[in-house]
């Protein structure tokens, strides 16, 4: 649905995106045609994730189409089946040279960044983020990266629990806790941390019955290599309930850790499943400071009835994007930009995000050639006189109304003329 919506929204406002975009003048300017025009960067490189394979090249895709640009489309490895079925259906659609899918594992991405692209997008890990702008970087290549991080999910005392946790469930073990904008832990404080973990439980057992692992809504880990990480995270830890295993079905139930010290390996690395620490905090103070003690996040969760309470938390803290009282959804709106800051990435998409993250603004300025005499205060000799007048020129200010046009339009045939007088 979030594809289709992302098309179904480009084929309504592109015209209107691509359009030249006029802008302000000054009074030297006045007559001149001066417009911003959008134009294709060029050949674009897609590199996709595998937690969701479809969504996740797809939706960068159709802004670099939209942009005008040729793609190099590279699908996750690891995620395989599904790219396999994008090389298959993309070419019965698109132009195959214009849009060639490139599937191939660590040996064929490295090559692919051996090329000249003229952007590249990445959504994944900060490490191959690194490599990525490493090699972009050979070629002054600008790179939009769509990175993760440890996305804080803060839980007032005063707000309604139940609810908050209902929903911070559902995002957090939706594809089993593989998403980059999952809440990856919890901050409250130690009187509401047993309440927390009860209402996480009730309504686990009311989304997926009383066994999870014959629930037909509940997802499984990647890959064996992403479960023995997890499960290697789990070590040392106070498990309030969860922790089964199977890892012959890459099985892994939802789980939730309490009492987790802040400096344990849990708290170090991007979880990227579904584990789910609680660490308590002595107030929304403390919360702010050990959220701002760390890399900021992709995404930060706030669930409080006072607003000037999640203002404040906003204005104090830095992350990708927020939303408060509940969880992912400034994901689904195309015209909020999606994107990180600092290690969770750079760069922004969705809608015309998208588009614009893909073109290049070009300044545009079509100046007659009459009225010369107008130009002759910026040419040599210089006098103090000339400065003068640049000085009211340029540094002048109008208010943008229509009067305030209709003065600046006048005090310009006026300026013309006087400088016609004084320097013909």
């Amino acid at each position: 649905m979030g594809v289709l919506t992302e098309i179904a929204l480009m084929v309504d406002k592109l015209p209107t995106w691509a359009a030249p975009k006029p802008v302000g003048k000054n009074i030297l300017t006045l007559t001149d045609e001066v417009y911003i025009h959008h134009e294709p960067l060029g050949v674009v490189l897609v590199i996709g994730a595998w937690n969701y394979p479809f969504v996740l090249v797809m939706q960068p895709l159709i802004g670099a189409i939209a942009a005008g640009n040729a793609v190099v489309i590279k699908p996750s490895e690891i995620s395989e089946n599904t790219a396999k079925l994008l090389a298959e259906l993309l070419p019965q659609y698109i132009d195959k040279d214009l849009y060639p899918v490139i599937n191939g594992g660590v040996p064929e991405t490295t090559e692919l960044l051996k090329q000249r692209f003229d952007h590249i997008f990445y959504t994944g890990n900060s490490q191959v983020g690194k490599i990525v702008m490493e090699a972009a970087a050979k070629h002054l290549t600008p790179v939009t990266l769509e990175l993760g991080g440890k996305s804080p999910c803060y839980i007032d005392k005063d707000c309604d629990i139940d609810i908050a946790c209902r929903r911070v469930t559902w995002g957090k073990y939706m594809n089993c806790g593989q998403t980059c904008i999952a809440p990856d832990y919890i901050l409250c404080e130690q009187s509401i941390q047993n309440k927390v973990v009860e209402n996480i439980k009730k309504t686990l057992k009311e989304f997926h019955g009383e066994d999870i692992k014959k629930s037909p809504d509940y997802e499984r880990i990647v890959n064996k290599h992403h479960f023995k990480r997890l499960i290697r995270l789990l070590d040392g830890q106070k498990i309030a309930f969860g922790g089964e295993t199977d890892e012959a079905t890459c099985f892994i139930a939802p789980t939730v850790l309490t009492d987790v010290s802040p400096d344990s390996r849990i708290m170090q690395e991007e979880i990227f499943g579904p584990l789910l620490p609680i660490v308590t905090v002595k107030s929304p103070d403390e919360a702010i400071q050990f959220i701002n003690q760390r890399e900021k996040p992709l995404a930060l969760y706030l669930f409080a009835n006072d607003k000037k309470m999640i203002k404040r938390m906003i204005s104090e803290t830095s992350s990708g994007g927020v939303t408060a009282n509940d969880v992912l959804m400034h994901f689904t709106l195309p015209d909020l930009p999606f994107g990180g800051v600092g290690y969770s990435g750079m760069g922004a998409y969705h809608g015309r995000h998208s588009f614009e993250t893909f073109t290049h603004r070009r300044s545009c300025l079509i100046k007659s050639l009459k009225m010369e005499s107008a130009n002759a205060i910026r040419y040599p000799p210089n006098s103090k006189k000339k400065v003068d007048w640049a000085k009211f020129i340029l540094l002048k200010r109008f208010n943008k109304g229509r009067m305030g046009l209709i003065a600046l339009a006048l005090l310009g045939v006026i300026l013309a003329a006087v400088i016609k007088v004084a320097y013909s």
